[in-house]
Formats: structure tokens, C-alpha cells, sequence
């Protein structure tokens, strides 16, 4: 087990690989975004340590994938009640490694990743297969659904353990092994479940979990013969490198990638409820969400109005020390994110745009113990070309662009305007409009008068570069399974 040592005051991980915590010769520093300052120490995991993790858990496949579904779905309702004994712990570390203000970890992140387990154990006793007759040649076609062996999982830093366990969930409750490589920024939640695998009663080599970067860890995992499969979210870039290396292979890939979404504001929405819910839809976790609204377009004649009130608002919304429940946004993930972040604010002053609050316009007041932190203020920008950079490319802080449109099909040229397709947000009361857009606009996901409303049952994912495949309750079970047709003639 890993142990906190007495002259270094911070957390040092270890792999867990085959239901065992297996130390790693080489480390990486790992920051609390909200001080600046080292606390934690990760794996810096390679080929090697993939290799025993996917011998681990193809040992495990043969007895896993032979439990019922039903004993699968124990254990993994299990795992949740566990998750849920230690929500105040999981919380308060999912805040700590990862900048979020522990009132987002404690009422969003951790019940939702206890929910995955829920949701998938149940998902999977419901799905049924295809059976066909044909009587006159004396033949019965059926189909099964068997696990594919090894999943290779890769999750980011932005919802640590929400959109680990959306992956491991599905994944074990199909009767796959897994071998999961969280961020190696946002490690320690990822680590604290796997303290508890074995009181839940998932055997050893089930679930393994291997931490480190993307080029060593991440890049000897999907380019592993042995993992057939592969359910990766992230950037769109290491998107590209995951489908180059996994290429040869012919791997079944998932790919939940960036976005860029609008939210579309026509003139006869409910302002004050559209205000309040694009101000959570643009700053929530700090804009670190893939599904945040970074681009709105507001319909010319309530333009003006809307820009004034959604600013006042925005000013509103509060960022500071995340253990302080009054604060809406913590701190950003890294030194070099919101340097990327401010970056595109500066570019977006540089072309003439106007920064109507946030950053470089309100100072913020930190306590002195998070002044070398990672914060950034709400910022709304306005003027900007639609071909800019910040109109165009994912900048996943908390900046979203505000501009006019006239007409319902500027609106739609304007929201498709992207290479992204993840998300989208239409606001108004006419319900002809409101379908005309949702099937006209390119994104997996469309909301009206509202923003993450999920029935977990539905497809999750993007089209153009936002992604390649879905996942949901009968998408994830499709995925997570190899389809056999059966003919038989009697």
C-alpha cells in the first residue's frame, strides 16, 4: 500500500495491478491547482507496467466473463454503496487534485460516479438480442452478445472519477477486464477506489489500474495487441495519435472528444431562466466540462439586453478558494492550461474583441494561501469574428463569446460553423423552431430551455471531430460487446 512519508508531506500512488498495490521506480509531480504546490507524487508508468497489468486482467477474463450478469451487477452495486460511504473523502480529494470547488465534487462528481456503477449494474440485466425464423428452410437465426476480453479505458482530468467510472462501469457489468489510465494529473480518486475493489468483491486482475502519461503509459496501453478494445475521452489530437497507433490492430474505438457548442438564444425565450442556466452552461467547473457553452449567439433585437444582464450575471458568479462553499469556480488544472486559456483572451483583445468582464477586467481576492494558485474570473467576450481562433478552436476555461444573429438559418450556419459537433443549446418557446433546429444542427446532443439533463438510457457522444462512436446504457452494451448471429436448422 502506498504510504504518505514523514519527510516529504506528500501522497505517494502505486499501481494496482492484479488486486495488488505494486510500487513504480519512477514518479511524476503532481500539482494542487489551487496553492501551486507539488502534493502529490504519480507513477510514471511504461510498457512494462501495461504489460503486467494486461497479463493481469486477461488472467481474470475467463472466470469474470462466466459470473451472471446478476452476480456482476452485486458487485458492482457494491462498489457504489462503498463510493457513497466515503463521499466527503472523495470529495474532498477530487477537489484537491483537481482545482473544483468541493461543493461541484460532493453534489456532482462523486454521487454520479457511484450512479455509473448503479446505472450500468441495472442497464445490463435489460438488454435483450435478435432472434429471426425461417420456417421454410427449416431455420433459427438468434444473436448473442459475448465480452470482447481486455479493455484499454483512458480518462482526462476535468471529471476525474465521473468519466472513469462512466468507462469501468459498463465495461466489468459486460464481463470485460479492464486496464484504466486516468490522468496523471488528476490520479488520487482513481487510486482511493481501487483501495476498496476488493471489499466490494471484484477479484484481482479485473480491474487494474495503471497510472502515468499519455506518451508512455497511455501509448503502450492502446498500442497493446492483447486490448482489443479501447474507450477513450480527451483532446481531439491525442484522439488522432490513439486511432493512428491503434490502426494496425483494427481495435473497436470509442472516442468522446472536444466541443465547441453554441447555445442559440432566439428573442422569444425566457431570458431570466435562459440567463441563469447559460451562466452554468459556460463557467461551471470552471468551463472545464467538454459540454460547456463557449459560443453564444443571441438574436438581434434582444442582443443588447441580453449581453448587459448575462455580464451583470457573470460577475456574479464567484471564483476563489474551492473549500469555500460560497464560491461558485475553483482554480484551473495547471499553471500551463490557463496560460493556454488567458492566451486566447489576449488573442481575442488583440483582434478587437471586447472583454466585457473576467480576465484582465476584475481583480480577484484570494486568501493568501491560494495566491500562487491557478484562478481565472468569469469572462465574457464579445465583437469577435466568427473565423477567429476563439470563435473556432476548444479553449475549455472559463470564457465563452457572445455575438448577434438575424435570421433562424444565420443561426444554424453559425452554430455548425466548427469542425466540433458535441453539444448544443437552444433557447425558445416556439416548439416548430425548436425541432427544426435540433434536426438541422450538427451535435450528438441538443438541449432546449435547459443544459445536462442526462438520462443515461441515451446515447452520449459527438459527430464531425468530436468523436467516433456513443455510449449510454445500450450503446455502452453494444460497445463493450462483440454481436455473433446463430443459425440453426432443425
Amino acid at each position: 500500500m502506498a504510504v504518505t512519508s514523514q519527510k516529504a508531506p506528500f501522497l505517494i500512488l502505486d499501481n494496482f495491478i492484479g488486486g495488488e498495490f505494486v510500487p513504480c521506480d519512477k514518479h511524476i509531480d503532481s500539482y494542487d491547482p489551487s496553492t501551486g504546490e507539488v502534493y502529490c507524487r504519480v507513477p510514471d508508468s511504461g510498457a512494462e507496467e501495461v504489460e503486467a497489468a494486461v497479463k493481469a486482467a486477461q488472467k481474470a477474463f475467463p472466470e469474470w466473463s462466466s459470473h451472471s450478469p446478476e452476480q456482476r451487477a452485486q458487485i458492482l452495486n457494491k462498489l457504489a454503496d462503498l463510493i457513497e460511504e466515503q463521499l466527503s473523502e472523495f470529495a474532498q480529494a477530487e477537489s484537491r487534485d483537481q482545482g473544483k470547488t468541493v461543493t461541484f465534487a460532493r453534489t456532482v462528481d462523486i454521487p454520479r460516479s457511484a450512479h455509473n456503477f448503479r446505472f450500468f449494474a441495472s442497464s445490463v440485466l435489460h438488454q435483450t438480442t435478435d432472434c429471426s425464423q425461417m420456417d421454410h428452410l427449416g431455420v433459427l437465426n438468434y444473436t448473442i452478445r459475448c465480452p470482447v476480453g481486455v479493455a484499454g479505458l483512458i480518462s482526462p482530468w476535468n471529471l476525474p472519477l465521473y468519466l472513469l467510472t462512466w468507462k469501468i462501469a459498463p465495461a466489468i457489468a459486460t464481463g470485460n477486464t479492464v486496464v484504466a489510465k486516468p490522468s496523471e494529473m488528476t490520479s488520487v480518486t482513481a487510486w482511493m477506489m481501487c483501495k476498496l475493489m476488493q471489499k466490494a468483491g471484484v477479484p484481482p486482475g479485473v480491474v487494474n489500474m495503471v497510472f502515468g502519461t499519455g506518451p508512455r503509459a497511455g501509448n503502450a496501453l492502446v498500442g497493446h495487441p492483447d486490448v482489443p478494445l479501447v474507450s477513450f475521452t480527451g483532446s481531439t489530437l491525442t484522439a488522432q495519435r490513439i486511432t493512428e497507433r491503434s490502426a494496425p490492430y483494427c481495435k473497436k474505438l470509442s472516442l468522446e472528444l472536444g466541443g465547441k457548442n453554441p447555445a442559440i438564444i432566439f428573442a422569444d425565450a425566457d431570458l431570466e431562466q435562459c440567463i441563469e442556466t447559460t451562466i452554468r452552461s459556460s463557467f461551471s467547473n470552471q468551463g472545464e466540462i467538454c459540454l460547456c457553452t463557449s459560443r453564444i449567439y443571441v438574436e438581434r433585437s434582444i442582443f443588447k439586453t441580453f449581453l448587459e444582464k448575462f455580464v451583470a450575471a457573470a460577475r456574479k458568479w464567484k471564483t476563489g478558494a474551492p473549500s469555500d462553499p460560497s464560491n461558485n469556480n475553483g482554480a484551473l488544472i495547471s499553471k500551463e492550461h490557463l496560460e493556454k486559456v488567458r492566451s486566447f483572451v489576449a488573442l481575442a483583445k488583440s483582434e478587437g474583441g471586447v472583454v466585457h468582464c473576467g480576465e484582465g477586467v476584475d481583480a480577484l481576492d484570494l486568501p493568501p494561501a491560494n495566491a500562487n494558485g491557478y484562478f481565472m474570473p468569469a469572462t465574457v467576450i464579445s465583437g469577435l469574428s466568427d473565423s477567429s481562433a476563439v470563435m473556432q478552436e476548444e479553449i475549455f476555461g472559463p470564457v465563452t463569446c457572445v455575438s448577434p444573429f438575424d435570421t433562424e438559418e444565420e443561426a444554424v450556419a453559425k452554430g455548425n460553423g466548427v469542425r466540433y459537433g458535441l453539444a448544443a443549446t437552444v433557447w425558445s418557446r416556439d416548439v416548430g423552431k425548436v425541432h427544426r433546429m435540433a434536426k438541422r444542427l450538427q451535435a450528438g446532443l441538443v438541449w432546449t430551455n435547459c443544459w445536462l439533463v442526462r438520462d443515461l438510457n441515451l446515447p452520449f457522444g459527438g459527430m464531425k471531430s468530436s468523436g467516433v462512436g456513443r455510449e449510454g446504457g445500450k450503446d455502452s452494451y453494444h460497445f463493450f460487446t462483440e454481436i455473433k448471429s446463430v443459425t440453426i436448422k432443425h
